[in-house]
């Protein structure tokens, strides 16, 4: 559902809350991608047991910081750790725009049309 124009008046309560929802919805599903991926290279370039490889990805994706780097050994587990913590940073600064960008753009919306 596209956004109002800032033309338009602004939308009702129940569109905004459905907005917020889809969003984040669509946050927990791109999250849920990234956990996938990087539980997946943890197990198979990592060597990992499948729990660790969950502590690690969702560590790294709370931006906390790897947990078990020490362990992996090779070069490959360690160029996989490094290529996935860095993506880890970016999908989390991609979610909170995701996420805030219905409620950022009530805000400025609002503003707009309080000049009126």
């Amino acid at each position: 559902m596209p956004f109002e124009h800032h033309r338009q008046p602004l939308a009702p309560h129940h569109v905004f809350l459905r907005r917020v929802l889809l969003h984040f919805i669509m946050a927990m599903g791109a999250l849920s991608i990234t956990m996938a991926i990087g539980i997946t290279g943890y197990t198979q370039i990592g060597g990992l047991p499948w729990a660790d490889a969950v502590v690690e990805s969702a560590m790294l994706m709370g931006g906390m910081g790897p947990v078990y780097g020490q362990n992996l050994v090779g070069i490959p587990a360690k160029l996989f750790s490094a290529g996935y913590a860095l993506f880890c940073g970016l999908v989390l600064i991609a979610l909170f725009g995701i996420i805030l960008s219905p409620v950022f753009h009530r805000i400025l919306h609002r503003l707009h049309v309080s000049e009126k």
